[in-house]
């Protein structure tokens, strides 16, 4: 490592900090050129800890301080009483307890890397988490430092009417043009939870009425012109709080909840205390300018946002190595209340493809962590799909093994225990066992183990004895650092249909099961402790076909040598609706790889008529109506759907990426051309002239007639390309808008060129004061898997519309080619991989942490062909070269190489 690189941070290194802060007085005065931040801490010497680390005071703190006051007590410090680095403030020798006040001033105008106190548009706001405050005052800046704070926050009255931070508003005034608020919030919470707001906003304010009879009052918050796209999001948040009551039994604590949309934003949303600050895609909600998913989506963060007031703030984690403790079980809590808002099994079904699409390869790749990893650079870099989408996945599992109504106890223990203080996940998982008298010290492996561990199951039917015996062989590759891998605990649900397709009863006695599915004898959650073991269904009249690890029961790699016909079988029989779409994308998997194989062959591409008789009978089904109870409108949508591109390379061993997308095309083409006739049944019998309404019959009946709509434009038929510019104009909702749009956007037909440049234009003028509306146009432009689709993202830049500096501006353009446009990324000159260098380059320098987190496309280079991978690994060397490399870039590329 070169001098002055950044260094790693060890969870085995972590020690209780040196000092306490009992109380937080802040006094942020906000002017244009410059902002004042005087802080009053009183600070204790922490009992628990060395007293040869107590000698001086340490506090966290940035290069962009610039500290004006430090005194103790009220005596002003000499320069010989402390000292002022880049990123510390010391304080030397300091009594047992003190108030230690500093007067620093800060430019959030100018802080581009969105962490901190900065501006979005003519807004202050703030983003603290992970280490953002240090941006703010010098600070413990710490999650195991717990403060009970007071804000007090003054700026000019005409251009910043609102002024807001965490807890209630207990005084206000004036002084000339200007005035100020003060906030308190009577909960300890860590310095990554403090929020504060100022600006020219406009709300609307509604009531909850909490289990116990006290009346909290709602507020969401944001810019004028986006106050007529908060109403969704307020039903969200009110039934959030009424799902968390009857499902976890936890009740809202403060007296006031509010949300503010902001713009500029790195992330999705923040769960500050009482003020969450949201990204305005996870808040801002509109038929003519928001899709269903995007509707979904703020239902979803909402609800993850609120949950996290106990799952994240009342208990909180020790360090940032026990990041899942807070991310993985709140993300499990938002996706139950996603499934009880909507369909469960299509819920599960979107859980999984997030999990498959994003976290496997990261499980694959060089950044390979554990849930709780050992050590990081940049903590920045672990807000991954490993702590969120796989850390819900394991909370998933204890609570598969233990049953909803255990699990139920297990989390009443936890935050009854907890509730106030800053924790591990080694005290989460302690809660559960003393909860209800279990052991799960094997189930710990999967917080400490990185990779997809993988199942190789086989199962042998013997007639005589009545038997079906499943062997299962668990496995895990090795990841960075870890060689050798310890086999897991874990549920492997199962069920074993007959010959007609019904579920077979079955005697679990002797099965090593865990109890939640013991009586129903139509299905056993098998446990799987051991590197091999085998099960033995008893009083099996006759051969079964065998639903393994339904409703993904763990996040494995799961192998079993179905036939095609067993899949077949399987999507239309299973009971369990997760399976019947998981041997869709089985059977549409092996034949993709199949076409794979006669392209590089050279041979002659034929479609399995399997998979068309899968589709034959899912779109019949759709014409049918509800004939079969397990296969509804949304989820036919769903099995409609082939594999996603970034899904097949993950399945592969080297990746041909021109191969897989003509494969997966010649597909897409085929269903198309021989199923028109259902395809456009299917398509019309959905379009209906109904008002907008964001309600699940209306959205499986809009993704069913999209998805149809997709498939139609695949050949060069005038007729359609007609229907789809007819389906655009005529469009009264974003939904079907934008779909009409990205088919007309991705067709080849000469039939479409001149109508897709219209739409295009036609779009961005009708909607080019929306900006979430003008991030989707980038998008549909920048995932277009035709030719040429590089240069056109690269005149994009230079569009009026663009600006690098926004996030969702750079992901809707930058991230959204690198990251969803896989054949034209991997384009074989390398181009794409200049690009997108270029751009984190670009960025390292603006937004350290946007730039590390566009990085990723680059890091997965051993997935390619030897001429890819020297490409790629030429861009990373060329970043890793960059002078004054951020910490966040630093850390991946390393890692990568």
């Amino acid at each position: 490592m070169k001098e002055g690189q950044p260094k790693a941070i060890y969870l085995k290194d972590y020690k209780v900090p040196p000092f306490l802060i009992e109380e937080t007085n802040l006094h942020v005065d906000i002017h244009d050129d410059v902002t004042t931040v005087t802080t009053t801490l009183k600070v204790v010497k922490n009992s628990e800890a060395a007293s040869e680390d107590q000698v001086h005071l340490v506090l966290d703190g940035s290069k962009d301080l610039a500290t004006q006051s430090v005194a103790i007590d009220g005596r002003a410090l000499t320069d010989n009483e402390y000292r002022v680095d880049d990123d510390e403030l010391s304080v030397f020798e300091v009594p047992e307890q003190f108030e230690l006040t500093t007067t620093i001033q800060i430019k959030p105008q100018d802080n581009t890397a969105l962490e901190g106190l900065y501006k979005s548009g003519d807004m202050y706001c703030t983003q603290c988490e992970a280490e953002g405050f240090r941006n703010i005052t010098w600070y413990l800046d710490r999650p195991d430092v717990m403060s009970k704070y007071t804000t007090t926050v003054v700026a000019d009255k005409a251009s910043y009417p609102i002024l807001l931070s965490n807890g209630n508003d207990i005084d206000r005034g004036e002084e000339g043009d200007r005035h100020w608020v003060t906030w308190q919030d009577p909960f300890m919470k860590p310095a990554y939870l403090f929020a504060l707001v100022a600006g020219d906003l406009q709300h609307i304010e509604d009531e909850f009425v909490t289990m116990s009879g006290r009346k909290v009052k709602l507020q969401i918050f944001t810019e004028p012109h986006n106050i007529d796209k908060v109403d969704y999001a307020m039903l969200s948040l009110k039934n959030s709080m009424k799902w968390d009551e009857e499902v976890y039994g936890r009740e809202y604590d403060l007296d006031v909840f509010m949300i503010v949309a902001v713009e500029s934003f790195n992330m999705g949303a923040m769960e500050n205390k009482g003020l969450n600050i949201f990204n305005t895609s996870c808040v801002l909600a509109h038929p003519e300018t928001t899709t269903d998913a995007a509707y979904q989506r703020v239902e979803s963060v909402v609800g993850h946002e609120y949950f996290h007031n106990w799952s994240g703030n009342r208990v909180t984690c020790r360090d940032w190595f026990q990041l899942s403790l807070k991310e993985g079980f709140t993300v499990l809590r938002d996706q139950q209340f996603s499934a009880d808002m909507g369909s469960p099994t299509v819920c599960r079904v979107n859980d999984v493809a997030v999990l498959r699409s994003a976290q496997f390869p990261e499980d694959a790749g060089p950044m390979a962590h554990a849930i709780r990893p050992d050590s990081f650079i940049e903590i920045n870099n672990f807000y991954t799909a490993t702590v969120y989408e796989k850390g819900a996945e394991v909370v998933g599992m204890i609570r598969t093994l233990l049953g909803p109504e255990r699990f139920r106890v297990g989390t009443d223990l936890y935050f009854d225990r907890h509730d106030g203080q800053a924790v591990t996940t080694e005290d989460f998982v302690k809660a559960m066992e003393d909860a209800n008298g279990v052991d799960f010290t094997q189930f710990r492996t999967w917080y400490r183990q990185a990779g997809t561990p993988v199942l190789d199951v086989t199962g042998a039917y013997d007639q005589s004895a009545k038997t079906f015996t499943l062997n299962v062989k668990q496995s895990c590759p090795a990841t960075p650092g870890q060689d050798q891998k310890d086999p897991y605990h874990m549920p492997l649900k199962v069920g074993l249909l007959d010959e007609e397709g019904n579920d077979i009863r079955f005697p679990v006695l002797g099965l090593d099961v865990s109890s939640v599915d013991e009586a129903s004898g139509f299905s056993a959650i098998l446990n799987l402790t051991q590197a091999e073991q085998e099960f033995v269904f008893r009083g099996i009249e006759s051969k079964p076909t065998p639903s393994l690890l339904r409703g993904f029961s763990a996040p494995v790699k799961l192998r079993y040598e179905y036939s095609r016909e067993e899949l077949r079988f399987l999507m239309s029989h299973d009971s369990d609706g997760f399976n019947r779409w998981e041997a869709g994308q089985r059977l549409a998997l092996d034949v993709i790889q199949e076409i794979v194989g006669q392209i590089e062959a050279g041979e002659e591409v034929t479609v399995d008529e399997h998979l068309m008789a899968a589709f034959d009978a899912n779109l019949t089904q759709a014409l049918e109506g509800d004939k079969d109870p397990n296969l509804d409108k949304a989820m036919i949508a769903h099995m409609l759907v082939l594999p996603a591109t970034s899904y097949l390379i993950e399945m592969s061993e080297v990746a041909n990426v021109d191969a897989i997308h003509q494969a997966r095309e010649a597909v897409r083409t085929a269903i198309a051309k021989k199923l028109s006739g259902l395809l456009l049944s299917v398509y019309k019998l959905n379009q209906k002239d109904v008002p907008y309404q964001a309600q699940a019959q209306q959205i499986a009946e809009r993704a069913l007639k999209n998805v149809a709509l997709g498939y139609l434009m695949q050949p060069e038929d005038t007729e359609m390309v007609n229907l789809c510019v007819y389906q655009y104009e005529s469009a009264t909702n974003m939904t079907d808008r934008s779909a009409a749009l990205r088919a007309l956007v991705g067709s080849a037909a000469e039939a479409a060129q001149e109508p897709k440049e219209k739409a295009l234009n036609d779009f961005y003028n009708r909607f080019q004061h929306e900006a979430l509306v003008i991030d989707q146009w980038f998008a549909i432009q920048a995932t277009c898997s035709l030719p040429g689709t590089l240069e056109r993202v690269k005149a994009l830049m230079d569009h009026d519309a663009f600006d690098i500096k926004v996030p969702n501006r750079m992901r809707g353009l930058v991230a959204q080619f690198a990251m969803n446009n896989i054949v034209n990324f991997h384009e074989a000159s390398g181009g794409g991989y200049e690009f997108l260098a270029d751009r984190v380059i670009e960025l390292n320098g603006i937004n350290p942490q946007m730039a590390a987190r566009i990085l990723s496309p680059l890091t997965r280079w051993r997935k390619y062909d030897e001429e890819r991978q020297a490409l790629m690994k030429e861009q990373l060397q060329r970043i890793l070269e960059v002078e004054g490399i951020s910490p966040d870039v630093y850390e991946i590329v390393t890692k990568s190489l």
